[in-house]
């Protein structure tokens, strides 16, 4: 018999030592900056769970990861007590791993008939009641959750079990044919993170955006956006928080290399490296993690570097509406905000386009130019070939051969 949930304020003691203990992560977390954010998470999350985040923030995750982590962690929680009516089992059990899939990937169509299909309504009560659950329809129709939801969940709870040493059951066959199952009853079609990927063409109409005007010059804040998308695009499809994160000490300006690899005796280009560190997928201490930026991007970049007086800290700033360039670095939110912004100077629709259409838009123009995609891949440091080739067909589709049998 299903337990019934069961809130219980914490001692006043407990959730003040909690608070204290969150308080170190806020700098990595500025969602914890939240009196009513953090107050929340020092309920949902355990003693141990808080432990285990200052861990992963000490050894040095990502931001965005750490925060997603989180973010999923506090999620767990709270629907383990929802459905439960207890704390997170360490390690989990395939049942419980198996209700989780259950109650998260469904058949809508059946639930209409079936109120006991899917997510039970007591628990998804709760989870709205908390301002976790966000799947209803503007009818009030209960929906699944997406599957890369699910799946990312599920990948946060097993390396959670990983950093504390524990074998976790997610690779079980019953796990892995219930997931593989509901992914295919739920039958959402994957959605790209940029809707449409940044190609050469629409670049180069953000980079007009950037040229000021025939009564003035380039401002600071065009110098900065037309190198940012240059260094974004030309260095292999940067991620944002990639570009938010770049640091002085990672750029060397190298010799300048012939424009035809193929001919030395080619016009000269400008050349600079970027050393990554730590990326999404490559650890900093990988000594191959270094890509190439050439021709005009390395001269945009010395161009805004040399008019913002950057000698140290953060390449890419946050500008004030005086055009005082700030010690700090943009965020990642920032640089998507950017692009957005100059897509709307450029006529384009900005809702068609994200950060990651630089990304997209790299590999993208790369298969449409016909360069190998081992090449692209080297630049872009993909390491999943399906992934990177995934562009490649998309950019091919419309010229199949095949398509036109009949003409």
């Amino acid at each position: 018999m299903q337990k019934t949930p069961v809130w219980r304020p914490l001692p006043s003691e407990i959730q003040d030592e909690k608070l204290e203990k969150l308080d170190t992560l806020a700098a990595i977390l500025p969602a914890l900056a939240s009196n009513e954010r953090s107050g929340q998470l020092a309920r949902l999350l355990t003693d141990d769970d808080i432990e285990t985040l200052r861990h992963l923030a000490k050894e040095g995750m990502g931001e965005n990861s750490l925060r997603a982590l989180t973010s999923d962690l506090s999620y767990l929680e709270a629907w383990c007590m929802a459905a439960m009516g207890e704390s997170l089992l360490w390690p989990a059990p395939t049942p419980l791993i198996l209700k989780f899939i259950a109650h998260h990937l469904w058949d809508p169509d059946r639930r209409q008939n079936d109120t006991a299909h899917g997510m039970p309504k007591d628990v998804a009560d709760v989870l709205e009641d908390e301002g976790l659950l966000r799947t209803r329809k503007s009818d009030g129709t209960l929906q699944p959750h997406a599957p890369s939801t699910v799946q990312r969940r599920l990948a946060s709870w097993s390396t959670l079990h990983r950093w504390r040493g524990l074998s976790g059951n997610f690779k079980h066959a019953d796990v892995r044919s219930a997931l593989r199952l509901a992914i295919r009853v739920a039958d959402r079609p994957r959605k790209r993170k940029s809707r449409k990927a940044l190609t050469a063409d629409f670049l180069e109409l953000l980079l007009k955006t950037c040229d000021g005007s025939a009564a003035s010059a380039p401002s600071l804040v065009d110098l900065r956006d037309k190198a940012l998308l240059l260094a974004g695009f030309s260095s292999g499809g940067r991620r944002r928080s990639e570009l938010a994160r770049l640091r002085l000490p990672q750029i060397s300006f190298e010799d300048p290399v012939p424009a035809d690899p193929e001919r030395p005796d080619s016009p000269l280009l400008p050349c600079a490296s970027i050393r990554l560190g730590r990326t999404k997928t490559e650890s900093a201490a990988e000594d191959d993690n270094m890509v190439l930026l050439i021709g005009r991007s390395v001269d945009a970049l010395k161009a805004w570097l040399d008019a913002a007086k950057i000698v140290e800290g953060p390449i890419f700033r946050a500008i004030d509406q005086w055009g005082n360039v700030k010690q700090r670095g943009l965020t990642p939110q920032s640089v998507n905000a950017i692009l957005k912004k100059r897509c709307a100077i450029a006529g384009l629709e900005p809702k068609d386009f994200s950060a990651h259409g630089l990304r997209s838009g790299f590999l993208t123009e790369a298969a449409n130019q016909k360069v190998p995609i081992q090449d692209a891949m080297q630049q872009s440091r993909h390491r999943s070939f399906a992934q990177a080739s995934s562009y490649y067909n998309d950019a091919g589709r419309n010229r199949s051969r095949s398509a036109r049998l009949l003409g």
